[in-house]
């Protein structure tokens, strides 16, 4: 073998060689699922908790998290989030109070967000703003529930955002299981709050965001990253022990680093000062919630005298979901801190949400024949992540 030939192939298996150690570093890195079991993070909370004792020492240990999330989905190598917006709203349909459109935003050059905006009949100068991230099942945003509580925020006042998450509905460019889908997602959840903030009729000052499950998680992330999020509700999520079993909650290393380990309770307690509901249950990893992880978070509160702006609703007698109990929860929360106007929702012993009108689903899709994916859109898993580069 020649001595050019023999040098380009050791080359070649020292870069795939450094390659498959990056991969497996990373893997090493990662909590999935049900990372701990709960005695274990009942201690770990415990450990956590001696790691800071006032607000400065707080601080401190929050920014390496903060940090711990930004670098371990790559979210700092992500396009600079371009102030040129590309939206299309279309098929505006006129409700009970409020107003249903379809909604596409360039997340950045080829890739797009897909959704609906729902926004009341009746709008002031500014109004508050709420995005709905939502949880796993196919063409879940077109699901009533999701339709139900956008409609209900719209009615009281906001202009809501519910859109896809990768790779389900409208969102088919690539696949839900792409490696980095938590960044793609919450690159995507910042990019319609710059949509939101570049609206001449929103307050900048109450942009809120709720979601159920893996939207739960978008939803405790995003407010940890982004302070422009004012108010939070992340439903049946927030858990010491589970770290979200999907690749786009856990699949990639921002809960462990060579200096650091935290969980999903300490990335939900980044939001404080800022008001922040915890909506959980007794059917899922959620169970312990008023034992364990909303005790943690009160004390983070605390530190800021705000430990009225975080809350607990604890469903026991329920399981896993985004239902009627959870959204009126969620309804009064969110009313009481963003303005909203909850006496736009007809009550008796409870909310009544049959005003609201459930769309069959292709009335809510904005691709079909008449309104193709753009052609510039890139196709597939490896052109998204050969386009983004992400080291």
């Amino acid at each position: 073998m020649k001595r050019k030939t023999y040098t380009t192939l050791l080359l070649l298996a020292g870069i795939l060689l450094a390659f498959a150690s990056g991969i497996q570093a990373q893997n090493n890195m990662l909590c999935q699922g049900a990372y701990w079991t709960e005695d274990e993070a009942n201690l770990k909370m415990k450990e956590f908790a001696q790691s800071w004792n006032d607000r400065e020492s707080w601080e401190k240990r929050a920014a390496v998290i903060r940090d711990g999330i930004i670098k371990g989905m790559k979210l700092d190598q992500m396009p600079e989030r371009s102030t040129k917006l590309n939206v299309k709203i279309s098929n505006p349909r006129q409700m009970d109070g409020y107003v249903v459109e379809n909604f596409v935003m360039e997340s950045f050059p080829g890739f797009y967000i897909t959704g609906n905006l729902y926004r009341p009949q009746k709008q002031k100068s500014k109004n508050p703003a709420v995005l709905c991230p939502h949880g796993h099942m196919t063409d879940k945003r077109l699901k009533p529930d999701v339709q139900i509580r956008s409609a209900a925020f719209a009615r009281m006042g906001a202009i809501v955002v519910a859109y896809d998450m990768v790779g389900f509905a409208d969102s088919k460019q690539v696949t839900h299981d792409i490696p980095i889908a938590l960044v793609l997602q919450t690159y995507n959840s910042q990019r319609v709050v710059d949509y939101l903030l570049s609206r001449g009729d929103v307050d900048p000052e109450k942009i809120g965001v709720t979601g159920g499950s893996g939207g739960g998680t978008q939803t405790f992330m995003l407010a940890a990253i982004d302070s422009r999020i004012t108010v939070a509700a992340p439903v049946v999520q927030v858990s010491a022990h589970f770290f979200g079993g999907c690749v786009c909650e856990s699949g990639m290393p921002v809960h462990k680093s060579d200096h650091h380990q935290t969980n999903n309770v300490e990335i939900a307690a980044l939001c404080a000062p800022r008001p922040l509901l915890l909506v959980s249950d007794g059917g899922d990893w959620t169970s312990n919630t008023p034992r364990i992880e909303y005790p943690y978070i009160q004390k983070v509160y605390a530190l800021y005298d705000a430990e009225h702006k975080m809350e607990n609703v604890h469903l026991a007698l329920e399981k896993h979901d985004y239902g009627p109990s959870k959204r009126f929860a969620v309804y009064n929360f969110f009313a009481h801190h963003l303005g909203l106007d909850k006496n736009k929702l007809p009550y008796n012993y409870g909310y009544d949400e049959s005003f609201v009108t459930v769309l069959e689903p292709d009335e809510l899709r904005v691709f079909n024949e008449k309104n193709p994916l753009p052609a510039n859109a890139l196709q597939g898993n490896k052109a998204v992540m050969k386009y983004l580069n992400l080291k």
